[in-house]
């Protein structure tokens, strides 16, 4: 072996050995991807210094995503602990994502009946109108922010449309939904607390104005997410207010900024990797080839880096005993590069298959809107390449400095290069 292999594998060791959530580098925000490797190779079921563990490999997560019963999403313990009684505490122990059944059950059901392949059938001509409008305004600037002229304004609008948002009241739910977000990752800072909690306040705020007026005027529950939450699924507990509202909040949330993140990382990567922009470019009308690139995009920079849970009796994963209460984190962009998985797992490959990636997370707390964010990043990419095949990025663009979300704040381009 080489002296500078065997350097190579004692500095992964070090960062492997040393390696705290908590105390992240910097240059860990503009690139995971060595922590990650060098975790999965020399401790992939990593004790943490506060107690939790850190999992890494694809094949020690997909069990844990398997069994909601053992390794439970209800955030209520973890939670108590890092906010205390706060409005984030309520809207993140209250949302679907941090539950388990029978609310998550009953939440995801309504969520899911609203958005079924149908109803997303029916969305794609009034998608295309919005991609396209949007491709007309940056074609008259030029110069332009592919976050905020494109990638963010994309789902804000289908998302909006879905709860019936007007579209000249809009315009916070961004910034409240990056305040919100914002305040689960692994460290919480004062400045992060009070913007998360004064962004649940107001935005609880407006969403109550909402509902009271769409519970005085009903929509039709089968194109309409807000009047089906209001009504509830026949032979389900209707939600009491409180649910409601933080439903509500979750899919605004969810709904936008991990597909924001989607299409710009794609962008970024696509700029990065030419030969595969060429290739994609030349295949921009092909749907069914789109649809793979998608899911590459997906798997290569996961929106959600990381994930949660907290075991409810004695497990073992990765060949380790975890008691009950347990702490864990779920590492998706790391089991999204794991070589024993996917081949050449840096390469960006728009053709690769299989591709059975976890970026949607996996079983029952598999993301509620899976087929509508594809749709989304189908045609935002599609129609994008088409009008502008020879954009180009101005800057080097600045990662968001947040572990758990891995998207761009801005991207600036130039898009009639």
């Amino acid at each position: 072996m080489a002296i500078a292999d065997i350097d190579a594998r004692d500095d992964a060791r070090k960062i492997a050995a040393s390696f705290d959530l908590t105390k992240l580098p910097p240059d860990f925000y503009a690139d995971p991807y060595p922590y990650y490797r060098a975790l999965r190779e020399h401790e992939p079921v990593k004790h943490m210094p506060d107690g939790s563990w850190l999992l890494t490999r694809y094949d020690d997560i997909l069990p844990v995503y398997r069994d909601f019963k053992a390794f439970s999403s209800d955030k209520k313990k973890e939670f108590g602990a890092k906010y205390g009684a706060t409005p984030l505490f309520e809207h993140h122990t209250t949302s679907l994502i941090f539950n388990d059944p029978p609310l998550h059950t009953r939440v995801r059901r309504a969520i899911v009946g609203a958005i079924s392949q149908r109803h997303i059938a029916a969305m794609e001509p009034g998608l295309v109108k919005l991609v396209d409008g949007l491709l007309a305004l940056m074609s008259e600037k030029r110069e332009v922010d592919l976050i905020d002229d494109f990638a963010a304004a994309i789902p804000i609008g289908i998302i909006g449309n879905l709860l019936g948002v007007p579209h000249d009241e809009r315009g916070p739910l961004r910034g409240w939904s990056l305040d919100i977000l914002g305040a689960l990752e692994p460290v919480l800072t004062a400045e992060r607390a009070a913007k998360g909690n004064c962004a649940v306040t107001d935005m609880l705020a407006y969403l109550k104005t909402l509902v009271d007026e769409r519970r005085a005027h009903l929509r039709d529950p089968d194109t309409d997410v807000l009047t089906r939450l209001i009504v509830g699924e026949e032979g389900d507990e209707p939600l009491t207010e409180n649910q409601l509202l933080h439903q509500c909040i979750f899919l605004l949330n969810a709904g936008h900024e991990t597909t924001t993140n989607l299409i710009g990382s794609a962008l970024h990567a696509l700029s990065k990797w030419p030969d595969q922009k060429a290739k994609l470019i030349e295949q921009s009308e092909d749907m069914e080839r789109m649809k793979t690139a998608v899911e590459e995009f997906l798997r290569y920079e996961s929106s959600v880096q990381l994930g949660n849970r907290i075991t409810t009796a004695d497990v073992e994963v990765g060949g380790f005993r975890l008691a009950p209460d347990s702490r864990i984190t779920i590492g998706i962009g790391a089991a999204n590069r794991d070589p024993a998985q996917f081949p050449e797992p840096d390469r960006l490959d728009i053709a690769r298959e299989p591709n059975r990636h976890l970026a949607f997370a996996f079983g029952i707390h598999t993301c509620a809107g899976i087929n509508l964010a594809r749709l989304e990043a189908r045609v935002a990419l599609s129609r994008f390449l088409r009008r502008f095949p020879d954009y180009a990025l101005t800057a080097v663009p600045v990662r968001d400095g947040r572990a758990r979300f891995r998207g761009f704040p801005h991207l600036p381009a130039n898009v009639a290069a």
